[in-house]
């Protein structure tokens, strides 16, 4: 193979080499669809929780140190960088490095004190505050991404793959173009590697991303009207279970709960701790309350209006506000 290319058929977490995925050539690894720490060697620093920033103050005992937090994408994880001597604050456009060359980041996180816990070794510092210069190159790459997917598009029809191109990226200083594809199983794009390759004249990676991390890169709007969590502001996928949707007394029905992805909707996982809360603070289904006066079982609740159906010997039954009751 070319030594200008370079393949891999799976997705890495960290921003060093994309979002998103199981593995990467540089041996990070993480569970399907979900965002995992990279591992050592990696350019950049980030808590041990995989990059996402922790609220605490440095501890008093140990080394602290002095980060910022940069995001690369948007609703991407963020990562912890050495500021050096720059004075940056939240929205500050930043060129740091990473182990896929320099990238053009977003400081969401002004300078904080963090302990040596909470990053890992080496922490990299912020090469500039991005200049006018480094903007046009970005907006340039954004236009060569463009050319590149319609490009990509050719190709893979060429090669007869079974795979669907989602999207292109190029890194800041333009020595790799990363092609991310969907498809149903493990793809031999060899020689499209190559043939890209001569094409564009610069590394070539093509990674394999599973439904999850398509949405959130083509973004779209969810069954409540709103644009899909995952696009917007989620940086992390968490895993979300079935008995989620039944605490939140949800229809079981997949296609009522599951995103356009077809998975189960991220929201059932942000959204599981509230519900969780608000039941405790209920009686259970099937307990023995007082409403005025009257001895009673609880056959249903509603979370959201703290109500519940209560269920007297009589065969009546009652909707009370959870005020009105004793238990």
């Amino acid at each position: 193979m070319d030594k200008k290319t370079e393949k891999t058929n799976s997705a890495c977490s960290c921003p060093c080499t994309g979002e998103n995925g199981a593995s990467c050539a540089a041996g990070h690894n993480s569970s399907p669809n979900r965002e995992a720490p990279p591992g050592a060697g990696v350019s950049c620093g980030l808590s041990p929780s995989g990059g996402a920033l922790q609220s605490e103050d440095a501890q008093e005992t140990g080394e602290a140190y002095t980060v910022i937090g940069v995001r690369f994408k948007r609703a991407g994880k963020i990562y912890y960088f050495d500021p050096a001597d720059l004075q940056l604050q939240p929205g500050s456009e930043v060129i740091v490095e990473t182990a896929r060359g320099l990238e053009y980041g977003y400081v969401m996180v002004g300078p904080k004190q963090v302990s040596a816990a909470e990053i890992t070794q080496p922490l990299k510092k912020v090469i500039r505050i991005a200049t006018e210069q480094d903007r046009i190159q970005l907006a340039e790459n954004k236009e060569k991404e463009k050319k590149a997917f319609t490009i990509g598009l050719e190709k893979i029809s060429q090669h007869k793959l079974e795979m669907k191109l989602i999207d292109v990226e190029y890194t800041f200083d333009r020595n790799k173009i990363i092609f991310y594809f969907t498809a149903d199983g493990r793809i031999d794009f060899r020689e499209l590697v190559k043939d890209l390759a001569s094409v564009f004249k610069t590394r070539i990676e093509l990674r394999q991303i599973g439904v999850r991390d398509e949405a959130k890169m083509i973004g779209g709007l969810g069954v409540c009207g709103r644009s899909l969590c995952c696009a917007t502001f989620l940086g992390d996928f968490e895993p979300v279970s079935i008995k989620m949707a039944k605490e939140q007394n949800l229809s079981l029905n997949p296609t009522k709960i599951s995103g356009i992805c077809g998975r189960l909707m991220c929201c059932l996982k942000f959204e599981s701790d509230s519900y969780r809360e608000a039941k405790n603070e209920l009686p259970a289904i099937g307990a023995t309350v007082s409403y005025q006066g009257r001895k009673g079982r609880v056959i249903e609740q509603d979370l959201l209006r703290e109500t519940l159906i209560i269920a007297f010997s009589d065969e009546e039954k009652v909707e009370a506000a959870l005020g009105e009751v004793e238990f």
